[in-house]
Formats: C-alpha cells, structure tokens, sequence
C-alpha cells in the first residue's frame, strides 16, 4: 500500500514531466502545488496552523542539519 508520500512524490514527479513537455518551469509548477496543498489545509485547518506548518518547512530547509527542534 502506497504512503502519502509515495502518493505525493508521485504526482510531483508528473506535474514536473508534464511542466517539461510543455515548456512551464519547474518553479511555477512548485508554486502551483504548494497553492494547492494550502487549499487542501484549508479545508480542515486554520491559517495560524497552515502557517506554522509552512514556518517550520522553512526553518528546515537545510538537508545537511538536523530540524530545530531536534538540536541542543
């Protein structure tokens, strides 16, 4: 059984193909999914919540560090 994060590499994996076939950027695409996952949150979440979730996505972007929360 796929993980959501199979589900989503997935259809990221194919906007991004399909970006490349017809000539859109990969950065308008990603702007694009990340506007649509917002209008999935908003359905059930509040904007502080969405929020904090995109604020510790940011402060996370580093590959090569721990997440925050989890340094001393």
């Amino acid at each position: 059984m796929a993980s959501a994060t199979d589900l989503a590499r997935a259809c990221v994996a194919s906007a991004v193909k399909d970006a490349g076939e017809t000539g859109l950027s990969e950065d308008a695409v990603a702007r694009a999914l990340i506007s649509e996952a917002i209008a999935v949150f908003k359905k059930t979440r509040s904007n502080a919540d969405i929020a904090s979730e995109l604020e510790f996505f940011a402060e996370n972007l580093s590959e090569e560090e721990d997440y925050n929360f989890m340094r001393p």
